[in-house]
């Protein structure tokens, strides 16, 4: 089994209120989680709760290369949870291994091409729309079957794109766009 931890350097995360959003508070925490068995560390620099305003890229790199640079050497995998290319890039540069993208490259039409170009494993998670409108675009006849059309969808332009079949992984993404019996559901 391999056990990812969520790190969120931003003031406004969901899952944890901003309490990592220090470039110190971030690495110890991290470090935490490595001693307590975690294998993979999501770096994320820019919310996607509901409602969440985006954020420039460099804001987004501000946040998260300094924590990339210190925990590298960790042991742990890190992996960038970014909608864009150009954070990408600079976070496999500062020493990530893996590109978490709940966008499945459709935030920024440079993500693919720039993950096949990096040659990283790819997480292509599922969702509809931005942070801004996902909850309206929760309406599904077939959740099931609808978000694995619009995987392969994904998939396919990933392929096509230049990444490696061996470098996809795919992301139902519970809690995107989903309602709470659609979760289930999946």
């Amino acid at each position: 089994m391999i056990v990812m931890g969520i790190l969120n350097v931003t003031p406004d995360s969901f899952a944890d209120g901003g309490r990592f959003n220090s470039t110190e508070l971030a690495v110890n925490r991290a470090l935490q989680m490595i001693s307590e068995g975690v294998d993979i560390i999501d770096i994320g620099g820019e919310s996607t709760r509901p409602g969440a305003a985006r954020v420039s890229a460099d804001e987004e790199q501000s946040r998260v290369l300094p924590v990339i640079e210190k925990l590298r050497d960790s042991g742990a995998i890190i992996s960038i949870d970014t909608k864009q290319a150009s954070t990408a890039k600079a976070a496999i540069e500062a020493g990530a291994q893996i590109v978490n993208d709940v966008s499945a490259g459709l935030a920024d039409d440079e993500m693919l091409r720039t993950v096949a170009l990096l040659g990283c494993p790819y997480i292509a998670m599922h969702s509809r729309g931005n942070s801004q409108e996902m909850v309206s675009l929760a309406v599904y006849r077939d959740v099931v079957s609808e978000v694995v059309t619009e995987l392969n969808a994904r998939v396919e332009e990933a392929l096509a794109s230049g990444i490696a079949r061996d470098h996809l992984i795919i992301d139902p993404g519970l809690g995107f766009a989903k309602e709470a019996e659609h979760n289930w559901e999946i």
